[in-house]
C-alpha cells in the first residue's frame, strides 16, 4: 500500500497488502547450473525478487532468443520469494558465490561493502545506450562514493502519496470523493462507508503501515524519523514526530481508529486487503507518472480504482533507488552482464515479451495504435514477469485502457516533478552503527502503535522522544547526518 511498489504491471494474485512481507517463498530455479548452457553458450545467472512465473521456461525461451543473437549468452532467471529474499541474498552475498545479476537488496549497505561491481566504465561501453536513456537523477541517486553500483529499472523517477479509493463500492453507496485532499478530508468518507456496510474496512492499512505520508524525505537509515521537510527548510535534518503538521495528521488517525475506521488490531495485523475484493474503501498507494494516473491500478485490480494526490511528486533517492539491478563483484561475466542490461531496458521485442508474455496468448496488438495492446484471457496471475524491476517502463507497450489525456498528463508530470535538494545525498553510518541500533530498538516500542494510530500521539510521542534523548544515541545520530549533509549541501554549490 503505502511505498509499496509491487503492484506495478504485477499479477493480481500478489496484490495484497502485506503479501510482500508475509510470503514466504523459496529459491527457485538450479541454484547449481552451470555458467554454460548444453550448447556451450555463456549463461548469465540473475536473482530476481517475487513470484516465478508458471511459464518462466516458456518466457525465457522466447527471451534467450533476442538475447543470444544480440549479446551472444543466455539468460537464466531464478527466483526467490518476497519475503526470503534479503535474507538468501544476504547469504548468497556473505558466500562469495559467482552469481552474474541480482535485483539489489540493501543496495547502499552492499555498495559501500563492496559486493557490487562498479559499472562506471561499463556504463560508457556495454550499457552506453542504457546510460543515456536514463533520468540524470537516477544516477545521482544511486551514486556512492563517486561511482555507480546500479541499473536502475527505469519507471516512477518521481512518486506521490495518493488515497485510492474502491471504484465499485463508491458507486454502489453514492460516496462522493470529490473534496478530498488529505486525511482530515477522509472523515465524511470513512463516515459514510462505516453506516452503509460495517462488512468493508474504511481505511485498509496493517502493522507495516510506516505513518501518514507527507513531503519528507527519508535520507537515512531505514526506521529512523530523520527526515528533510521539503515544506520547511531543506537544509535541516529534523525528526518527523516533531513537525507540527506530521503530528495533526497522527492525531487524525487517531481520531479514525477510535471511531472505528480502522482496524482495531491494526497495530499487530497483517491481514492483507486484496486490491481486486470488495474488502476495503480506501488505501494508500504510490503513484508516478509510469502508472498513467489509475489506469494501473484499474488494470491490475480488473475493477475501476479512483485516486486522489496528497503529496507533490517529488525525485528523491527512494524514487530513483526502487528497482535496481546491480551486478555482483565477483561475477566472470561483468560485460556481458551488462549488455543483457542493456538489452532488458532499450529492446522493446525482449522486455515487452516478458512483462506481458507471449503474444497471442497474453496480449496483441491494437490495430491503428502505434505501441497499443489489449489484454488477453492468457493474461492472468502468473504468465507474465512484472513491470516495475524488470526493465524500462518507458519503452512498454501501452494497455487500450490509457487515455490520451493520461498520457499528456504522465508527460507533463514528468517535466515538472521537483527535484529534492537532498537527491544524491548518502548517509555513511560507520561513525554511529551502534547508536543506529539503539534507537531502532527504542523506535521499534513505540512507532507501530504510533502510526497506526492505535494510540494517542500527544501522549505517546513526548514519552517516546523522551526515551530517545535521554540515551544519548539520538542526538548523536541526528548530529552525525546533520553534519554529511552540510558538507554534501557545501560540495553542490
Amino acid at each position: 500500500m503505502k511505498n509499496w511498489k509491487k503492484y506495478a504491471l504485477a499479477s493480481a494474485s500478489v496484490l495484497t497488502l502485506g503479501a510482500t512481507l508475509a510470503a514466504c517463498g523459496n529459491l527457485t530455479g538450479d541454484n547449481q547450473k552451470s555458467s554454460k548452457s548444453e550448447d556451450g553458450k555463456t549463461v548469465i545467472k540473475m536473482y530476481q525478487i517475487g513470484d516465478k512465473p508458471d511459464n518462466l521456461d516458456t518466457l525465457l525461451e522466447n527471451a534467450n532468443k533476442i538475447i543470444e543473437e544480440k549479446a551472444g549468452v543466455k539468460l537464466d532467471i531464478q527466483y526467490l520469494g518476497w519475503g526470503d529474499y534479503d535474507k538468501k541474498m544476504n547469504v548468497i552475498i556473505s558466500s562469495g558465490e559467482s552469481y552474474d545479476i541480482a535485483f539489489a537488496n540493501n543496495y547502499v549497505i552492499n555498495a559501500q561493502k563492496g559486493a557490487y561491481a562498479d559499472l562506471t566504465d561499463l556504463y560508457k561501453k556495454e550499457g552506453k545506450e542504457l546510460y543515456e536513456a536514463l533520468d540524470p537523477a537516477y544516477i545521482k541517486g544511486n551514486t556512492v562514493n563517486g561511482k555507480i553500483y546500479a541499473v536502475p529499472v527505469a519507471a516512477n523517477v518521481a512518486s506521490s502519496q495518493n488515497f485510492a479509493f474502491n471504484g465499485p463500492l463508491l458507486e454502489k453507496y453514492g460516496i462522493d470523493i470529490s473534496n478530498v485532499t488529505d486525511y482530515a478530508s477522509l472523515e465524511p468518507v470513512l463516515k459514510a462507508i462505516k453506516e452503509k456496510d460495517p462488512n468493508v474496512v474504511p481505511f485498509a492499512m496493517n502493522k507495516s503501515y510506516g505513518g501518514p505520508s507527507d513531503d519528507f524525505d527519508y535520507i537515512a537509515v531505514d526506521g529512523l524519523p530523520f527526515v528533510v521537510d521539503l515544506q520547511g527548510d531543506t537544509t535541516k535534518i529534523v525528526d518527523r514526530y516533531t513537525i507540527p503538521r506530521y503530528v495533526e495528521n497522527l492525531k487524525t488517525l487517531h481520531k479514525y481508529y477510535e471511531a472505528g475506521y480502522i482496524p482495531k488490531d491494526v497495530a499487530t495485523s497483517d491481514t492483507g486487503y486484496d486490491l481486486s475484493q470488495d474488502t476495503w474503501l480506501v488505501r494508500e498507494e504510490t503513484v508516478g507518472p509510469a502508472d498513467y494516473g489509475n489506469s494501473l491500478l484499474t488494470r491490475v485490480a480488473n475493477r475501476k480504482i479512483e485516486i486522489k494526490p496528497f503529496t507533490q511528486l517529488y525525485k528523491k533517492n527512494n524514487t530513483t533507488q526502487v528497482a535496481n539491478f546491480v551486478i555482483s563483484n565477483n561475477s566472470k561475466n561483468k560485460e556481458k552482464a551488462m549488455e543483457v542490461l542493456n538489452l532488458l531496458n532499450t529492446n522493446p521485442e525482449l522486455l515487452n515479451g516478458l512483462v506481458y508474455g507471449p503474444e497471442g496468448k497474453n496480449w496483441e496488438k491494437v490495430e491503428g495504435k502505434e505501441n497499443r495492446v489489449k489484454v488477453l484471457d492468457g493474461y492472468n496471475g502468473n504468465t507474465h514477469m512484472s513491470g516495475w524491476n524488470t526493465g524500462n517502463n518507458w519503452i512498454l507497450y501501452i494497455n487500450e485502457n490509457v487515455t490520451d489525456e493520461q498520457i499528456a498528463q504522465s508527460k507533463k508530470d514528468l517535466e515538472t516533478a521537483k527535484e529534492s535538494p537532498a537527491l544524491g545525498f548518502i548517509f555513511n553510518t560507520e561513525n554511529v552503527k551502534s547508536e543506529i541500533t539503539a534507537l531502532t530498538n527504542t523506535l521499534n516500542q513505540f512507532t507501530s502503535a504510533i502510526n497506526t494510530g492505535t494510540v494517542d500521539p500527544e501522549v505517546e510521542i513526548p514519552k517516546m522522544l523522551e526515551k530517545l534523548k535521554s540515551e544519548g544515541a539520538y542526538q548523536k545520530v541526528l548530529d552525525e547526518i546533520q553534519k554529511q549533509y552540510d558538507e554534501y549541501l557545501a560540495s553542490k554549490k
